[in-house]
């Protein structure tokens, strides 16, 4: 990625509903050839998409918890897979080495629905050896920004 992909990237990053001719006068181009640059990074696989950051507990989903899941053996990984997959509430699934084999980020409406997830979903699971359920009580820092390296020549 050369530092005129870096500044798009930033620049969307910042603020995805940017306008072409807006992009381009960051950029220094015209508004096609900084669309044309876009458009090759989203083919590139760099730019997977867009979309609207929603405030959870404005839409309901105030309850936020961090679920440590470890499975009985690999055999059943991928039924527990598809379950992440099938959920809407768990936003995010990340597989790790250490105690654990996986940790989930929940959004839900409240306790119940917490325990809904948990009891009824996961550990009804087979191969669901534990969970370790950690609730979020405040949030000081959540961003889907990558940290991109600065280049000497960018502001």
């Amino acid at each position: 990625m050369n530092s005129l992909d870096n500044k798009i990237v930033r620049a969307l990053m910042d603020n995805g509903r940017i306008t072409w001719s807006e992009l381009a006068g960051l950029l220094g181009l015209s508004s096609p050839a900084a669309a044309d640059r876009v458009r090759r990074l989203e083919e590139q696989g760099m730019i997977k998409g867009y979309t609207a950051l929603i405030d959870a507990e404005s839409a309901g989903y105030g309850l936020g918890a961090l679920i440590a899941v470890s499975l009985e053996r690999p055999a059943h990984r991928q039924a527990f897979l598809d379950l992440v997959q099938k959920l809407p509430e768990i936003q995010e699934c990340h597989h790790t080495a250490g105690d654990d084999d996986y940790i989930l980020k929940i959004r839900c409406r409240g306790t119940r629905d917490l325990d809904r997830i948990i009891s009824e979903e996961l550990k009804s699971l087979p191969g669901i050896v534990r969970t370790r359920t950690t609730i979020i009580l405040g949030t000081l820092k959540e961003t889907p920004n990558v940290p991109l390296p600065h280049s000497g020549n960018e502001s």
